[in-house]
C-alpha cells in the first residue's frame, strides 16, 4: 500500500497517527506531495485523488481511496488490533458521535479561520472572508471550551478508552498552533488530556 501524505498538514498527520497507534507505520510505503507547492493539484497526483485531496491510500490493486476517516476505516478493517472504532455497537456510536462532533464543530471551523485569516493560505484560498474568518475562531474557541468541559470528568474522549475520536481532537489541537493557539494551554482538562495523547503517540514505534 502506498499514502501519500503532506508532512504537518492535519488529515494526513491523523492517518499516520492512526497507523502509529496501530503498530503498523511499516505497513505502508509513504510518499510527500507538497500542498503549499500545490503539488497535490498537478496531473500526475489528481489520477490519485481527482479531487486533489491529501492524504490518499493507494492499495495494492490499485483502488485509491481518499478522506482521512474512510482511510482509517479501511485501515481499521485490515488491522482490527487494537481496536480504535469500536468493540460493539455502543462503543461505535459513540466513538463516531464524538469524531464527528470534533470534526463538524471544532476541526472544520478552525479550518475556515486558519484558511480565510493566515497569509499562507492567501494564495489557496481566494478570496478571503475576513467574516468566515472571525465566525470559524468564535465556534473553535467554544467547542474547545466545551471539550474541555467534557474532558474534566473523562480520561478519553469517548467510550472511556483511547479511539480515534482522541486522535482526531490530538491531530486538531496541534494544528490550532498555525494561528498562534494552543488550546491545551488555555484549558486545564484539555491540557491534561493532550499531554496524556502526547505520551502516548510517541510511546509507539
Amino acid at each position: 500500500m502506498k499514502l501519500y501524505q503532506s508532512p504537518k498538514a492535519p488529515n494526513p498527520d491523523r492517518v499516520v497517527f492512526f497507523l502509529r497507534a496501530k503498530g503498523k507505520l511499516d505497513a505502508v510505503e509513504m510518499i510527500d506531495v507538497s500542498i503549499m507547492d500545490q503539488e497535490h493539484k498537478t496531473p500526475e497526483y489528481r489520477e490519485v485523488s481527482p479531487y486533489s485531496q491529501v492524504p490518499a491510500l493507494v492499495l495494492d490493486d490499485g483502488t485509491a481511496i481518499t478522506e482521512s476517516r474512510a482511510i482509517c476505516t479501511y485501515l481499521e478493517g485490515i488491522f482490527p488490533e487494537p481496536n480504535l472504532m469500536g468493540a460493539d455497537p455502543k462503543e461505535k456510536a459513540l466513538i463516531e458521535m464524538w469524531d464527528r462532533r470534533i470534526e463538524l464543530m471544532f476541526f472544520i471551523q478552525f479550518a475556515g479561520w486558519f484558511r480565510n485569516s493566515h497569509p499562507m493560505m492567501a494564495p489557496l484560498e481566494v478570496p478571503q472572508s475576513p467574516e468566515a474568518a472571525a465566525k470559524g475562531e468564535k465556534a473553535a474557541r467554544a467547542m474547545a471550551k466545551r471539550l474541555d468541559a467534557h474532558l474534566a470528568t473523562h480520561d478519553f474522549v469517548a467510550a472511556d478508552r483511547f479511539s480515534i475520536a482522541d486522535i482526531t481532537l490530538y491531530i486538531a489541537v496541534g494544528f490550532a498552533r498555525v494561528m498562534k493557539w494552543e488550546p491545551h494551554k488555555e484549558f486545564e482538562h484539555l491540557g491534561r488530556w493532550h499531554a496524556a495523547m502526547t505520551e502516548r503517540r510517541f510511546a509507539k514505534g
